[in-house]
C-alpha cells in the first residue's frame, strides 16, 4: 500500500473521512503490544531508556511545564469545560476566632477544587477519542468507557510510566526567528519538524520512547495579549499529514503549548473536527498532551543549545479517567 502523502497540498479538502481513514489504517497499532494492552505507544518507554534519560541531568535545574490552575484560565464552557473553582473550607480567620474546635490552640486551613480534568495542562488518555465507535486496540467504545468511567484504559494505568527523555522542538523559534511565534492556523508539516531538528542540532534528534514537546509560541502570545480564543479557536498545530512521522519515530507521547495539539481550523473545507486526534489516539495509541507552558524551557534550551532533558509527567491515578491534569517537569 502506498503511504499517505505528507504534503498538506495533497489532502483532498472535501473528503476528511477518506483522508482520516487512509491514515488510520496505515498507522494502526492494534495488537502490537497484545490484545490486552492499555498503554499504547507508552510501551516504547522502557527501563534502559529511563536510565539514559536520567543521565541527561547536568545542573539539576527543574522547570515546570504547567500552566496555572485557577479561575483566570482559558476555558469558556465548551463541552461543559470550565476553569478550576478553588474553595477554602477552613481558613486562618476560622483559626483566629477559635471556630474550628481543635484543642490547645492548633488551627489549620483546608481547601477543595472542582474542575474538569482537561481544563489546563493535561494528558489525553486512550479512552478520550473514538473512531467510528471504536476505541484503542479495536475495542468497542461502549465496552471501554461507561458511566463508571474508562473501565479498560483509564489514565491510572499510566501513573508510573511517563518518565523518559524529553525533546523540545521549538518550531515557533525555528520557523519564525523574529517573533518565535507561529501564526494561528499554521499547519506544522513533517518538513517543518525536520527543519527544526536540523536547526537545533543533534540533541533534538527524536528517538524511540521519547516524549516530544512542540512549542508553537501561541501560549506566549496569550500571555501577552490575553486568552482570546485560545480554548478551541484558531491555532497553529500539527498537520494531519504528520501522522506517519508520529508513527515511524516510535515516540511515546507528544505535547504542545496549544489547546488542541493539531492545527485549527482543521485542514478541510467540509465539516471536520480534530482529525489527527481520531487517527493517533484510538488507532495509533498515542498519548497527547495539551496546554503545556514551554516558554521557560525554550529559553533554557536555546541558551544552552541543548534540547534534550529528563521529563517526568505522571498523570494523577484517577481511576477510570480519560485524561488527567499534570505538572510536567523538565530536569536539565
Amino acid at each position: 500500500m502506498t503511504a499517505p502523502s505528507e504534503n498538506p497540498a495533497d489532502l483532498d479538502r472535501a473528503d476528511p473521512e477518506g483522508e482520516i481513514g487512509t491514515r488510520a489504517l496505515a498507522y494502526r497499532n492494534w495488537g502490537r503490544w497484545g490484545a490486552d494492552d492499555v498503554l499504547g505507544t507508552l510501551n516504547h518507554i522502557d527501563g534502559p531508556a529511563r536510565v539514559a534519560a536520567a543521565a541527561l541531568v547536568r545542573t539539576g535545574r527543574v522547570i515546570s511545564l504547567a500552566q496555572r490552575f485557577d479561575t483566570d484560565g482559558p476555558q469558556k464552557g465548551w463541552r461543559r469545560r470550565t476553569n478550576p473553582v478553588h474553595t477554602m473550607t477552613d481558613t486562618g480567620t476560622d483559626a483566629e476566632r477559635g471556630a474550628q474546635g481543635f484543642p490547645h490552640g492548633i488551627g489549620g486551613a483546608d481547601d477543595v477544587i472542582s474542575m474538569p480534568l482537561q481544563c489546563s495542562t493535561q494528558w489525553d488518555g486512550l479512552g478520550h477519542i473514538f473512531d467510528h465507535g471504536v476505541a484503542w486496540n479495536g475495542r468497542r467504545a461502549g465496552d471501554v468507557v461507561t458511566s463508571e468511567g474508562d473501565r479498560v484504559t483509564g489514565i491510572e494505568h499510566a501513573s508510573d510510566v511517563i518518565v523518559a527523555r524529553g525533546v523540545l522542538l521549538d518550531v515557533g523559534r525555528a520557523l519564525r526567528p523574529d517573533s518565535g511565534e507561529l501564526e494561528d492556523g499554521y499547519a506544522i508539516t513533517v518538513a517543518d519538524l525536520e527543519r527544526t531538528i536540523a536547526a537545533q542540532g543533534g540533541s533534538s534528534i527524536v528517538r524511540r520512547g521519547d516524549i516530544v514537546v512542540v512549542r508553537t509560541g501561541q501560549f506566549s502570545r496569550t500571555r501577552r495579549e490575553g486568552w482570546g480564543d485560545y480554548a478551541g479557536g484558531p491555532a497553529p498545530g500539527l498537520s494531519l499529514t504528520t501522522a506517519g512521522w508520529l508513527h515511524r519515530t516510535r515516540i511515546a507521547a507528544i505535547a504542545t503549548d496549544t489547546w488542541g495539539f493539531e492545527v485549527r481550523p482543521n485542514e478541510f473545507d467540509a465539516p471536520s473536527f480534530q482529525p489527527l486526534h481520531q487517527v493517533v489516539i484510538p488507532n495509533m495509541g498515542l498519548t497527547i498532551g495539551e496546554m503545556w507552558n514551554l516558554d521557560e524551557l525554550a529559553d533554557a534550551c536555546a541558551a544552552d543549545a541543548r534540547y534534550e532533558f529528563l521529563l517526568s509527567a505522571a498523570p494523577l491515578p484517577i481511576t477510570g479517567a480519560v485524561g488527567s491534569p499534570i505538572n510536567p517537569v523538565a530536569i536539565l
